[in-house]
């Protein structure tokens, strides 16, 4: 098993059981026990979890996202193609607004030979567009959440409802038709709704996961979005509604 794939299988059965011996997890996943306890010093260092002697207890709750560090690595090549075809769909010339997240930090790196004005929503994609040569690039003002960088407050917002953007990329942590795209953290998903409110077309960005999740914080309805990017690995049922409903889906 991959070492981020691990990561990911500890980290929920902790989150699912409380608390979790070295030897329940070593069982779990097939890694040597060395191996565990060095995943699980370094899920504490991102405080996912609480070590003790013998195993570990969760610090996530079950309506929590983990960590953006954890995330970053996790599927990422889904998430490489999902960016290059929202890249795709974007236009020399246009002015865009880029979400949070770890797949739309991979749209930003996608952006950087290109034309185009954009404002980013996280510090993670500030820095990783500070010198395209040939981009505009706006900075929101706002508060970065530890960890995830993502900017929000009264001043992010107050810089979304001051311009107009062609589109909008959105991150999220849960899409359907039934619920609409969610997030799992308020002040996210406040931010979320000034940037579609500002933008002429929106584009959620999607992992398949995501299409059968539904997280705390609703932000839009799912007719609101113009098109979906996710992969082909996610479920019929759930994108055929979303095609019901008016939301082009593209699986790449």
């Amino acid at each position: 098993m991959a070492g981020t794939d691990r990561l990911r299988q500890i980290t929920e059965a902790v989150r699912e059981a409380g608390s979790l011996g070295v030897a329940e997890l070593a069982g779990l996943t097939g890694a040597s026990e060395m191996t565990i306890r060095r995943d699980l010093e370094l899920l504490a260092s991102q405080g996912v979890l609480e070590r003790y002697r013998g195993g570990a207890r969760s610090l996530l709750l079950r309506g929590e996202e983990p960590p953006f560090a954890l995330r970053a690595q996790e599927g990422l090549e889904a998430k490489r193609r999902i960016a290059a075809e929202a890249a795709r769909l974007v236009a020399d010339g246009e002015s865009v607004v880029l979400d949070s997240g770890t797949t739309c930090l991979e749209v930003a790196r996608q952006l950087t030979d290109r034309r185009l004005t954009v404002l980013p929503l996280s510090l993670h994609a500030v820095n990783a567009l500070t010198d395209a040569p040939q981009l505009t690039l706006l900075v929101p003002g706002g508060r970065p959440r530890p960890g995830e960088l993502a900017l929000t407050g009264p001043l992010t917002q107050a810089s979304l409802a001051a311009l107009r953007f062609d589109t909008a990329i959105i991150g999220c942590c849960g899409l359907n038709a039934a619920n609409g795209l969610t997030a799992y953290d308020l002040d996210d998903a406040a931010v979320k709704r000034a940037a579609i409110t500002s933008s002429r077309r929106v584009i959620a960005v999607a992992e398949a996961a995501k299409l059968s999740r539904t997280a705390l914080a609703f932000v839009t309805p799912a007719p609101d979005l113009h098109a979906v990017i996710t992969e082909e690995s996610a479920p019929d049922d759930e994108t055929e509604q979303l095609t019901a409903a008016g939301v082009t889906v593209r699986k790449v």
